[in-house]
């Protein structure tokens, strides 16, 4: 019984405020500002049966349009037609509707005027949080227009009343709608601090998020972020069929650049060694920094001879890096290791075969690109899932 009545409420909600998720605030908002008014033309209709200064029927038929007013709005927003006019939730109409009913309600509520600026009140505050400041403040203006242009018919028409009565109406309405004006200003100095923090949080977050899978120094993908993509682009290649290649670079003789012309030279080199290759590889290849002077080269849907064809193109460009220092100008050489990843291997393997490679290129003499042979998976070693 419990579980059938919890879905029928959930049923009238989403026939009430739609299913879509974006559209359930702003319709929620319309609903509650309807019941408001529904709820003030009650409390009028009820004075006006009590009251004779009132005219009965002008109050019916200010109740019945008020009400009709903001039922048209909250159907143009639950249906969706708000938003062809730019504004999804109707805030600004909704409140200037009401504004305008409240005015209109100062008139004829006679001597019991008195309870028109607690609905002010809740109208200002209504929009407090879907508002701008320059929203806020032309709401402010044309409140105060509508109730002045209000309390100057009352003056005119209000014979009988007492003129400290009418004054201290007016002042009453005025007190409330500078204050409210006031405090959703405030509201919006709140909200503007908020969202600012906010974006700086974001962008806290986007660079914490860029340090941990970036090297700091070349601007590469570092060594977890790498084994990361390696993970995917093996799956990927696994369901593919297309070849995957992998290859060890490391910079010739780097150690005695940081003994003989200081660290700062060294890690000019590296950024320039690192813009190089980036230069000369294609957008879908994913060069990271290993560690030290050693980098990865991925190659996704490359066949060793196209891949070798790169890094041969690569050791030429990098062999023409001059980096100047103070001494004169520094140059570099690479060696690199070439492996084709096995669909039955490991990653793992398949780098340690890149590194064998790599130690061939340097037994070799260094500067040049040597290519693994194809070899079964290591003894122990699994695919990554």
């Amino acid at each position: 019984m419990r579980r059938s009545l919890a879905f029928a409420w959930r049923r009238i909600l989403d026939v009430a405020l739609s299913t879509d998720p974006q559209r359930r605030v702003p319709m929620s908002m319309a609903l509650l500002a309807l019941l408001i008014m529904a709820s003030s033309a009650g409390v009028l209709l009820l004075l006006a049966e009590a009251n004779e200064t009132m005219n009965v029927t002008s109050v019916r038929w200010w109740a019945g349009l008020s009400v009709a007013g903001l039922l048209v709005l909250t159907l143009l927003v639950r249906f969706d037609q708000a938003a062809k006019l730019g504004d999804p939730s109707l805030t600004v109409p909704q409140m200037v509707w009401a504004i305008t009913s409240g005015a209109v309600a100062y008139v004829l509520a006679g001597e019991a005027r008195g309870i028109v600026p607690s609905l002010l009140a809740m109208i200002l505050f209504f929009g407090a949080f879907a508002l701008t400041t320059g929203e806020v403040i032309g709401i402010g203006i044309y409140a105060l227009a509508a109730f002045g242009c209000a309390i100057a018919v009352c003056a005119r028409l209000s014979a009988s009343t007492s003129a400290y009565i009418e004054t201290a109406y007016a002042l009453m309405v005025l007190i409330v709608l500078g204050g409210c004006v006031a405090l959703n200003l405030r509201i919006q100095r709140i909200r503007l601090k908020l969202q600012r923090q906010r974006e700086a949080l974001a962008e806290a977050l986007a660079v914490n998020r860029e340090l941990a899978t970036r090297d700091e120094l070349t601007g590469l993908v570092n060594r977890r972020a790498m084994q990361d993509l390696m993970a995917l682009e093996q799956r990927r290649a696994l369901r593919t069929g297309r070849p995957l290649m992998l290859a060890q670079l490391d910079i010739d003789h780097f150690k005695p650049i940081n003994d003989t012309h200081g660290h700062a030279t060294g890690d000019r080199a590296l950024q320039a060694f690192a813009g190089t290759v980036r230069a000369c590889v294609r957008d879908t290849d994913v060069l990271a920094r290993w560690g030290g002077e050693e980098f990865v080269l991925m190659l996704a849907e490359t066949t060793p001879e196209d891949a070798r064809d790169l890094l041969e193109r690569v050791r030429h460009e990098v062999e023409a890096v001059a980096i100047p220092h103070a001494s004169g100008v520094l140059r570099l050489t690479v060696s690199a290791g070439l492996a084709q990843h096995r669909p039955d291997d490991s990653i793992d393997h398949t780098l340690e075969r890149a590194d064998q490679a790599l130690y061939t290129a340097k037994a070799l003499g260094r500067n040049r690109v040597a290519l693994a042979p194809p070899s079964k998976p290591a003894v122990g070693t699994s695919a990554l899932a």
